[in-house]
């Protein structure tokens, strides 16, 4: 089994606080992870509301469900008894000893308006992603930190990483499951099958959808505009479906992890809310299945590989943010004259970092005028910019600018 990196954090949480929530998309390993804590450094008592029964008993009475459990408890996929909140907020106050209860959810609870301030300053919130290259390389994803301490982003010995290898990484995506499979075909019926669960169960779990029709199709189109500019009026009009009801959707699949809105970046901090957050994925294995793309298509399509490119990295850099001492949030960058940086990375203190993507071997100083503008708007909290490339050698480009390997993600 893959160790997860984000296991010393999570056994931290559980060490003083009285509710630890685990959420992260489904099959993302949240369970296993919880199983391998309980049965080692934290026992505990495991129960899961996939269980018709325990489902029915803690929905029917959730304070004599609560009442009945002794020592500490794992209840995983708690998205599916929003009733147990609010006892689950009075047996916490009653008794708050560390450790008490390990939640786990594949929704994100604090999206449902049901759920989002039952259990405020009473838990800490971790997010397990699908596995980061960098678990998969048994390596510690430390990339973000490394950035922002001024350390080398580059290991000769480990950081090639051309076109061929990266596509393969791409279509594979990051579900633990998934790679156990022996070839493409059980691959996609894998996709297939976790796409309809999603969409036929977790989204009406959550939500009272008129119809779940059009929802493949959504997706579909979502797909093809990953790491793209969110349009929602453009989007509407293409998926034949109104915008309220548009807007909404796309929030469903943001709260069951099937897409993430990078929103923008702005040395204005009010000006970020009037600008057009990009949309990603949160798994390039999903996105490259609803686009019917493996690794050779991948590769013959420019403009999808450029584009899952830039998700696949955008995606490997908010892994590594669980584990990672740099407590940071990502962004994207446009300027009024669209001069762009992929990904910008901000962490507590406001300092600022810039990352731009390409999918080619051979950065030019072109590929740095986004990372220039950042630059000179940051201004002194401009700490780094990198342009990852699927070549083999790092290039300084200027003070502060740099071209890295992109196998620099996943090999520090």
């Amino acid at each position: 089994m893959i160790e997860r990196a984000l296991m010393p954090r999570l056994l931290d949480a559980l060490s003083d606080r009285p509710v630890t929530l685990l959420v992260g998309p489904r099959q993302s390993g949240k369970s296993t992870l919880a199983l391998a804590v309980t049965e080692g450094p934290h026992p505990a008592r495991y129960l899961t509301f996939d269980d018709p029964p325990t489902l029915a008993a803690a929905a029917g009475d959730p304070v004599g469900f609560l009442a009945g459990l002794t020592g500490d408890v794992v209840l995983d996929e708690v998205q599916l008894v929003p009733e147990l909140f609010r006892s689950l907020k009075t047996a916490v106050d009653r008794d708050r000893r560390p450790g008490r209860f390990l939640l786990t959810g594949s929704a994100q609870v604090l999206l449902l308006p049901r759920l989002s301030e039952s259990l405020a300053g009473r838990m800490e919130i971790l997010t397990l992603w699908p596995l980061a290259e960098s678990e998969v390389e048994g390596g510690i994803g430390t990339f973000v930190d490394a950035v922002f301490h001024g350390e080398p982003l580059f290991s000769p010995a480990r950081s090639s990483a051309g076109a061929d290898a990266v596509s393969e990484r791409i279509v594979l995506g990051g579900f633990p499951e998934v790679r156990t499979l022996r070839d493409e075909r059980r691959r996609d019926a894998w996709f297939a099958s976790y796409l309809m669960t999603i969409v036929q169960r977790d989204v009406r779990d959550i939500a009272n959808v008129d119809s779940l029709v059009t929802m493949p199709n959504l997706l579909a189109l979502l797909a093809a505009r990953s790491a793209s500019l969110l349009n929602v009026s453009e989007l509407s009009r293409s998926a034949g479906i109104k915008l309220t009801t548009l807007n909404r959707y796309v929030a469903l699949l943001e709260t069951v992890y099937l897409v993430q809105r990078l929103p923008a970046w702005a040395a204005n901090l009010g000006k970020r809310l009037v600008k057009a957050p990009k949309v990603h994925f949160v798994d390039t294995g999903v996105a490259a299945h609803m686009l019917g793309l493996d690794a050779d298509r991948l590769r013959a399509a420019p403009q999808a590989f450029g584009a899952l490119l830039e998700t696949f990295v955008v995606n490997e850099i908010q892994k590594g943010l669980g584990w990672s001492e740099t407590r940071a949030r990502l962004f994207h960058f446009r300027s009024v004259d669209r001069k762009e940086v992929d990904i910008v990375i901000e962490d507590g203190a406001g300092r600022i970092a810039g990352i731009e993507v390409r999918a080619s071997g051979t950065p030019g100083q072109a590929d740095f005028a986004g990372l220039r503008a950042l630059q000179y708007l940051a201004g002194e909290r401009f700490v780094r910019g990198v342009v990852l490339h699927l070549g083999d050698t790092a290039v300084a480009f200027g003070e502060k600018l740099e071209a890295v390997p992109i196998a620099s993600l996943w090999s520090m």
